[in-house]
């Protein structure tokens, strides 16, 4: 039996953060789901990371990745196979199908997908956004934006 966790008392005090409160209190209410295809999440970089699926079985044609906001979906569908005169002793590699799902964080792209020997790769970056990035506030005195409020007059000075 799993222990549920109360996450109210984060949500109180924290600012921004509820998206990703909200996916730790889903995944502790979601069921263990199946483990095929096996997979690895490798960072590879600080904003760089890598998913690698041993996909034994299945051809580059019967897979299928597709980005919708912030999950990525990795479908595999084994086209059928003809009829044959071959009868299977022992069938043990899998060729089902499957739906693997991989929540992404905000501003995740993917930015390459390679097939080899059974192994698909799939190689994510984080690109934050110019207008995303931090950046530094000038801090000004209050007697400054006085003077800077106040217009001087300058007069002429005509000599005597």
């Amino acid at each position: 039996m799993r222990a549920t966790v109360d996450f109210a008392p984060l949500f109180r005090s924290s600012v921004g953060f509820d998206r990703m409160l909200n996916a730790l209190d889903l995944a502790s209410r979601i069921p263990a789901v199946d483990n095929w295809p096996p997979y690895d999440i490798v960072k590879t970089g600080e904003d760089d990371y890598r998913i690698d699926m041993a996909v034994a079985g299945l051809a580059e044609a019967d897979l299928t990745i597709t980005q919708e906001r912030n999950t990525l979906v990795v479908t595999g569908r084994k086209a059928p196979e003809s009829q044959s005169a071959a009868e299977y002793l022992h069938r043990g590699i899998a060729g089902r199908e499957f739906e693997r799902r991989f929540d992404l964080a905000e501003h995740m792209k993917v930015t390459d997908a390679h097939f080899e020997n059974g192994l698909l790769s799939i190689t994510l970056k984080r690109e934050i956004p110019e207008a995303m990035k931090p950046r530094r506030i000038a801090i000004t005195s209050s007697t400054a934006r006085a003077e800077e409020a106040v217009p001087q007059i300058e007069a002429r000075k005509e000599a005597a």
